[in-house]
């Protein structure tokens, strides 16, 4: 009485489409942009201000990479791409304290767009498939 009528199966929570690294990779280009910005600047209200957006979008990029590890990619991928979990790690520890969340230096966030490009390009190869 209780049991489904109709079992689906998917790769991923919704059907695809929902799920793009490029929010990712959107918002730590406005981190990078934050951090070049506060460099050439020397208002304190100004750097006040941008430290505190430059925090805020690194939260966001910490968010969706989250979303893709946990919601997207699922054990086949993980096997395919062994690689993969080591990629996520660097990449939400990249845009959390010890990257930039706790850095002003742009090269930290194009450090982060690296590995963001890095899973952007698995992600893409999982979509042919």
């Amino acid at each position: 009485m209780f049991a489904p009528r109709t079992v689906v199966h998917a790769h991923c929570d919704l059907p695809c489409g929902v799920y793009d690294p490029a929010q990712a990779r959107i918002e730590a280009e406005s981190v990078k942009a934050i951090c070049e910005k506060y460099q050439a600047n020397d208002d304190p209200a100004f750097r006040e201000r941008a430290i505190l957006i430059k925090e805020q979008r690194a939260e966001l990029v910490k968010h969706h990479l989250w979303v893709l590890w946990t919601d997207y990619f699922k054990a086949p991928h993980f096997e395919k791409y062994p690689h993969l979990h080591t990629l996520f790690n660097e990449a939400t520890k990249l845009a959390g304290a010890s990257g930039v969340k706790g850095s002003l230096d742009p090269a930290k966030a194009e450090e982060l767009l690296g590995k963001i490009e890095e899973i952007s390009k698995i992600f893409w190869e999982t979509k042919q498939v």
